[in-house]
């Protein structure tokens, strides 16, 4: 019993990626400090090694969101199971997510967030699948424009399993019977 995982982009196409991002985040923030706020757990990796790259100053911190409600009313109504640790009023902000789907939980996340005061706030991540997009919500920089595939790897999982691929690849789950 095993998934079946195909790459769909490979180490090094991400650690490149990376390195495109980087360079353009470092001119755009030239001159600032740049607060990265991380969501977990998928954006862990991608958070890190973003980090890694960036030669302007880095402060981070992390949350944790998770939407709920029952699979037949989608209501988007995100609860927050871990909040930032330090106050956002005057930084420059830099949410990093792993993967924009449909934007519901982003919505929510990026209004309540503004409402703290941040000098400014963008929105940059790893994988976009713009055409599952249901709310109004546009990354300000992506490594990857994906399609509505379920992807696994570099933090994203499967049933908690999968996060620690260095590749991004396409799972399709064994059939159960």
């Amino acid at each position: 019993m095993s998934d079946k995982i195909s790459v769909l982009l490979s180490e090094d196409e991400v650690a490149k990626k990376l390195d495109d991002l980087a360079s353009v985040i470092n001119r755009d923030y030239e001159g600032k400090c740049i607060h990265l706020v991380g969501i977990l757990k998928g954006s862990v990796f991608f958070s890190c090694e973003l980090a890694k790259r960036l030669t302007i100053p880095v402060t981070m911190d992390f949350m944790s969101v998770s939407s709920y409600g029952n699979s037949t009313k989608s209501s988007g109504v995100v609860k927050i199971i871990k909040d930032l640790d330090e106050p956002l009023q005057d930084r420059d902000v830099l949410i990093v997510e792993d993967i924009v789907d449909t934007g519901r939980t982003l919505s929510y996340l990026m209004k309540v967030l503004k409402d703290r005061r941040p000098a400014s706030m963008r929105l940059c991540c790893m994988l976009d699948k713009p055409e599952r997009r249901i709310t109004d919500v546009k990354a300000d920089y992506v490594c990857f424009n994906i399609p509505d595939e379920f992807v696994v790897g570099f933090g994203l999982d499967y049933a908690q399993k999968y996060r620690n691929l260095p590749y991004i690849g396409v799972l399709q789950p064994e059939e159960t019977e």
